[in-house]
């Protein structure tokens, strides 16, 4: 299957072979759910939200609220195993190499346009996160003005005194252990298309690989609307 030279080199190079599960999607396809199934569970959270929007958007200097999502997730050098087709009789193998070596990607996503915002970052703690909502911050232009309200998860380095935000930026944190409610969720599968069933020898060549697959990403704002977009999420 991904013997391709193309695509991380040949068996020297690669390590070993994993068996990789058959007759499902295609090699590199994502599963995608519909966002309505999470409909269900989102009352309460979704009143919140929509009052704490409509709330700044009558404060008299505010020209403008915008409401995004935001999550993380780990990428290594462990293979990402996705199911592939298979002539009938014959298992498919997946080339890998294991390391145990990591990198963080950080989504923004704004579900109502499919707009996006990547970074790769070494680590997930406050201070990388100061820098992903600075770095965020100054590409969005927000300030007291043009305000953002992102939704996160409760994770330490989200919800700790000692996280500073930018002006004009503030957080609404889901409720506990409740990811489906959480747009940016659903980027994670797309994103690791771009590693499913290869197999990658360095940190530098997974940030590149990654980093190429967010571009794509973020120039296709139709796909990750749908894919994102609940219908319960404010519109705006």
């Amino acid at each position: 299957m991904d013997g391709d030279p193309r695509r991380g080199g040949d068996e020297s190079t690669t390590g070993g072979g994993l068996s990789a599960p058959s007759r499902s999607h295609a090699a590199g396809a994502a599963p995608l759910s519909r966002p309505c199934r999470h409909r269900r569970g989102a009352g309460g959270f979704s009143q919140s939200l929509n009052a704490h929007v409509a709330a700044l958007r009558a404060v008299p200097d505010v020209l403008s609220v915008e409401t995004w999502a935001q999550d993380e997730t780990r990428l290594g050098l462990q293979p990402v195993l996705r199911r592939v087709w298979a002539p009938r009789g014959q298992r498919p193998i997946a080339w890998v190499n294991p390391r145990y070596e990591w990198l963080w990607v950080d989504g923004f996503v704004h579900p109502p346009t499919g707009r996006t915002y990547w970074l790769t970052m070494p680590a997930v703690n406050i201070a990388a996160m100061e820098a992903a909502l600075a770095a965020f911050a100054r590409e969005r232009g927000i300030d007291a003005a043009h305000r953002v309200v992102l939704v996160v998860d409760r994770a330490g380095w989200h919800t700790s005194k000692r996280l500073t935000l930018p002006e004009g930026l503030t957080l609404w944190f889901l409720p506990a252990y409740t990811p489906q409610l959480n747009p940016a969720e659903r980027l994670w599968p797309l994103v690791r298309e771009a590693v499913a069933n290869w197999p990658v020898s360095r940190i530098a060549e997974l940030e590149q690989v990654v980093g190429q697959r967010c571009v794509a990403l973020h120039d296709d704002p139709v796909q990750l609307c749908r894919t994102t977009n609940y219908h319960w999420w404010p519109w705006c």
